[in-house]
């Protein structure tokens, strides 16, 4: 379980390293408003992977000044929920926008 969740941090932090470099997007502040964002994101994902109610791969993980944004799918409204909640208990997350759709 400690290499599952050490592999999934570790692949979390890589993708935000290599897809975003080290620019400041649009809207934000200062960089280091960007690397808290960064960190909320990884820690948001790592948390959906090593929840196995929640499909981590299905779920896009966005956040702008401590909004941490939902999209993509759910099984079911149950998993929609339990990520919701577990995006809330993530330390620096001041809200949450849930936007996933629920797939039958």
């Amino acid at each position: 379980m400690k290499l599952r969740t050490t592999l999934a941090i570790v692949f979390a932090t890589l993708a935000l390293l290599v897809t975003s470099g080290c620019a400041v997007q649009r809207g934000q502040q200062t960089v280091g408003e960007y690397v808290d964002d960064a960190g909320i994101t990884t820690l948001v994902k790592s948390r959906f992977v090593e929840d196995k109610t929640v499909d981590a791969a299905s779920i896009k993980v966005e956040t702008l000044k401590g909004t941490v944004m939902l999209s993509g799918f759910a099984k079911s409204t149950a998993e929609k929920n339990t990520a919701e909640n577990i995006a809330r208990g993530v330390k620096g997350v001041v809200a949450v926008r849930n936007e996933l759709a629920v797939r039958p």
